[in-house]
This record gives structure tokens, sequence and C-alpha cells, in this order.
């Protein structure tokens, strides 16, 4: 690659830096803040309780992720990485809270990410699409917000692509850096995976690569295996490992087919209308996605990206239910659908045919590209919207007056964000008070505290309340009050 392409790339890199640091200082109460929340407080409660990675604990005590009491918190989910590194820069480094961090984190890995998309499609189907790939992914709307908030998913995707980039550079090395190379995406594709283990969909051309390398011979099935060992053997220790607490391992099953949703109209249409169609692409980026799609492109990439789209496709086809449910679980198709929209882009630019003009068809790309990227962000702009405010306000009230181990109530239909924001284990939805008392808890914090709202009602007349107006009430469930 020459080094001015590079450097329109690395441009990209921090232009989609400098954009995901919009909103950086916002409270954590954000779209899917319920999901940020629980990240972010495995990371939090490092700093609080000891940095153990194998027993990692977020705020929630109640039932609801795994259907167990969870006394403890555990939160045996993935791997927790991203958080251990996160509360160790905030540890080390006070400059930023917690949650700085963290972004900090994701920003770097949409980063790594951008140059990762410009490199590999670079080397594949040549310079102007990678840089078209490059600079769509970091400019995505969508890809912008999610490329700046506390999830693993951003991860994820840049290690996965590292793995993938260091495999394609160890085919071409000689000896002893190609072994390097092939060990170093071995241990790559394991961090991937317990990043979130549905990046295997994304890592699906290492298979390609393997198989286009092909060879009968005994070394080559010898280093296939103690690849394949030595990225899949972390994954599975860790499964086997977290079986040991059941209370702390979220329901998952319902991801992949609940209510029979796949190929089902309401499959097609939130993956396909309103999450590619509307949120990614703001439609028109359809018409550059779908060219992208159809064409053949460069020789010298072969099946490399059909792979990848198979991967992603397969995806949608297997966690169904998660990708209808939550459209963050869409992250991991942005690199895919960046790449086929680059490449639709290249295909109207450098078209030649003596029924359609070459400038029109330029100006056709320009335009679908200004209006997917204009319509799209209509709708994320939403996203940075904080909309109730007031669990900030009330949580920063009851994180300065309650005791730093009191385990609150603090209800918000099941969402963890206003726990959060108390900075307190505890319970995110009411009832059966009496129980949530013997398991230890010691405060009902709420910002429902009109008198329609019964169980606030009658919690105060039985418990000591410290303060209550309007907006929200904060009631000491240790202290009963006297006949």
């Amino acid at each position: 690659m020459k080094k001015f392409s590079l450097l329109i790339i690395l441009g990209f890199v921090v232009l989609g830096s400098v954009v995901r640091c919009y909103g950086f200082f916002n409270p954590l109460a954000d779209w899917h803040s319920w999901r940020q929340s629980d990240t972010a407080s495995v990371a939090r409660n490092f700093i609080k309780f000891g940095f153990d990675p194998l027993r990692p604990r977020f705020d929630d005590l109640s039932n609801i992720p795994s259907g167990k009491d969870n006394p403890q918190g555990y939160r045996m989910v993935e791997f927790p990485l991203y958080q251990l590194i996160g509360a160790t820069l905030f540890r080390s480094f006070h400059y930023f809270s917690i949650e700085g961090w963290l972004r900090i984190l994701s920003i770097l890995a949409s980063a790594g990410t951008i140059l990762l998309i410009g490199l590999i499609v670079s080397l594949t189907s040549g310079t102007f699409t990678g840089i078209l790939a490059a600079g769509i992914y970091a400019l995505l709307p969508y890809n912008i917000y999610y490329g700046r908030t506390i999830l693993p998913d951003t991860q994820m995707v840049f290690w996965s692509l590292l793995s993938i980039y260091s495999l394609m550079l160890s085919v071409q090395q000689k000896k002893l850096l190609r072994i390097g190379l092939y060990v170093l995406s071995s241990i790559i594709f394991a961090i991937a995976l317990l990043t979130k283990p549905v990046a295997i969909f994304l890592l699906l051309p290492v298979c390609y690569i393997f198989l286009k390398e092909a060879r009968l011979t005994v070394r080559y099935l010898l280093s296939v295996l103690v690849y394949s060992v030595v990225a899949l053997a972390p994954l599975l220790l860790w499964r086997q490992w977290i079986l040991q607490f059941p209370e702390g391992i979220a329901v998952y099953t319902w991801l992949f087919n609940d209510g029979n949703i796949r190929f089902k109209g309401a499959w097609w249409y939130w993956i396909f209308s309103q999450r590619i169609g509307n949120l990614i692409l703001g439609y028109w980026g359809l018409i550059p996605f779908g060219v992208g799609l159809i064409s053949r492109g460069v020789k010298k990439e072969s099946w490399f990206f059909r792979w990848w789209l198979f991967g992603a496709i397969a995806y949608l086809i297997v966690i169904a239910r998660g990708n209808v449910q939550h459209d963050y679980y869409q992250i991991l198709i942005l690199p895919v659908i960046s790449i086929y929209v680059a490449k639709g882009v290249v295909f109207l630019v450098q078209m030649k045919s003596e029924f359609v003009s070459r400038v029109a068809s330029i100006l056709l790309a320009g335009f679908c590209l200004v209006l997917a990227f204009a319509f799209s962000w209509y709708t994320i702009r939403t996203y940075y919207w904080i909309n109730r405010k007031e669990i900030v306000d009330v949580g920063k009230i009851a994180d300065q007056i309650l005791p730093k181990n009191a385990k609150v109530i603090a209800p918000y239909g099941g969402d963890t964000t206003f726990l959060y924001q108390i900075n307190r284990q505890g319970w995110p939805i009411g009832f059966d008070i009496a129980k949530k008392i013997s398991m230890g808890a010691m405060y009902y914090v709420t910002v429902s505290a009109t008198d329609s709202d019964f169980e606030t009602k009658d919690l105060a007349r039985r418990y000591t309340v410290i303060a209550r107006n309007d907006t929200y009430a904060i009631i000491d469930l240790t202290k009963p009050r006297l006949p």
C-alpha cells in the first residue's frame, strides 16, 4: 500500500475517533443503558470488591437475568477482559471516571477496526475500495453511536478482525515470522471468543484461509489442530468454569428462536427493513449495498468476502430472536455491510456502459451515501438523549446519603440503569419486599413517588422516610415506624 493511501485511512481513523467522542461525558442513561450499566458495573465492582476476573460481579442481585436469586451479584457471561482493562486504567489514572475509561477503550477498538478494514480490503480488493470501506465504517451514524458505548461487542469486532488480518499476513511471510503471526492469530481468535462467543460468525474467513492454503501433509494438519486448540480451549474452559455459578449465568436460549420468530414476517421486517435498511443504511445506502452484493469484485478477493457475508447471514439466522429484540446485536455485521457498500460504490464509480452515463453513476453513488448518512443520523441522534434525567439526579442524591455497603431496591421495570446510578448492588424491581429485606435490602429508592404508586405509599407508611417529594422517595427499610 502506498503511503498516501495509508495516510487517508489513518485520517479516517482519526476522524472516526473524534466523532465518537460526541456525548463522551453523558451519564450512563442513554439508549441501551441497561446492557451498558450491567457491563460497566462489572468494572466498577472490580474496584469495590477486588480484581477477581474469574468471579465478576455486577449490581443486579435479582433473579431476572438467570431465573435464580443472585445474592453475590455474579455476572457469568462473557469473560470480563474489557472491564478488567478499564478498571485497571481507572485505578492507575484517575483523570476520567470508570465510564470514561470504558468509553475510551470502545473508541480505541473502533479506531483499530477502521484501520483493519482499510488494510484487509486494500489487501484483497484494492486500495480505493479499502479506503472507502474504512471511511464508511468510520462514519456510519449507527456505528458512531455504538462505537463509543460500554458494550463488549465493539471489542469483539476488533479482536476478530485482528485475528483474521494476522492470519492473512502469516500466509505471505517466511517461516519464522509466519509461525509467529500464525500463533498470534490463534491467541487473538481466543480473545475474540472470550469477549463474546458470537465472534465465531465474524471469524468465518479464517476457515476460508485454511481451506485455500490446505495441503494434505502431516505438518499442515498438525498446525490446523494446534491453531484450533489454542483458539477454542479458553472459551471451553471459561464455559466449564462458570457452571459453578448458575445464578450468574443469564438465560440465553431465548436468543435463538424465542416465539418461533425465525423467517417470520417480523424477523424480516425488524432486521432487514428497520435495522439494516433504516438504522444502519438510512434506506439510500441499500442501493450501493445491493450493487456490492451482485458485483464480482477483483479476482484476487475470490470467495473471501463471500465467506464473511455467509457468516453475517448465519448469525442473523441462528441468533434470530436476539437480533430482533436488540438493535446493538447488529454491531457484529457492520464490517461486512461497510465492505459491500464500498464495493457497490466502486462499481458505480468505475462502471463503463454505453447505456449508462458514468457521471450520472458517480453522482448517484455520492447522492446515496449523503442521504444514507443523513437519514440514519436523523434516527440515531435520539440514541444520545437522556430521557429520564431524574434517575441520574436521584441516583446522585442516594449515593451521597446512603451507606456505601447498603443494598437497595430501585424499581425501574427490571432495568438496572437506576441501580447503577445509585452506585449500589440491589434489586431493579419492587414487589415481594419482605423477601428482599430478608436477603439484605436496606433502602428503597424510587422515582415514582406519586400517590398512585401503592408500593411506595405503603412502604412510606410502614418505614422511615429519609427524603421524599413529587419526584422521588428514599425509604429506610431498617427502621419500621412505630404503630
